[in-house]
């Protein structure tokens, strides 16, 4: 009796948008909620720790909080949702998410991104 052939699966890889592309389209997006806010990374410091200059007006040392230390990679330049905490609001904060770069495009055309723009063009 013959065994079946086993092939392994493999992942498909990521095309990279090329000069003029669109990117595929965007179904939904998370919006801050609450006391969230949107952020700009601009600085990695260690130990799960950046600087991110917020839409409020405040630049911010925000951490990638435990559950999500593995999973969530971020650079410098990247969207993202920072949560401020209770306790020095003004200073520090929590990063809950991190836009992809479709995400990225989609909130720029929602006009959502342009108080960051006149602080610094991407």
């Amino acid at each position: 009796m013959k065994k079946p052939t086993h092939r392994p699966k493999f992942k498909k890889k990521k095309k990279a948008l090329k000069p003029g592309e669109q990117p595929e389209a965007v179904i939904r997006l998370r919006m801050p909620r609450g006391r969230e806010t949107l952020g700009i990374l601009e600085q990695r410091l260690g130990g799960s720790r950046q600087k991110i200059r917020c839409l409020d007006g405040k630049t911010r040392i925000c951490r990638i909080p435990g559950r999500m230390k593995r999973s969530l990679w971020v650079r410098e330049g990247d969207i993202v949702i920072v949560e401020p905490w209770e306790f020095l609001g003004d200073k520090k904060g929590d990063i809950v998410y991190k836009y992809t770069r479709t995400q990225t495009i989609a909130l720029k055309k929602r006009g959502m991104l342009k108080q960051l723009e006149d602080i610094e063009e991407f």
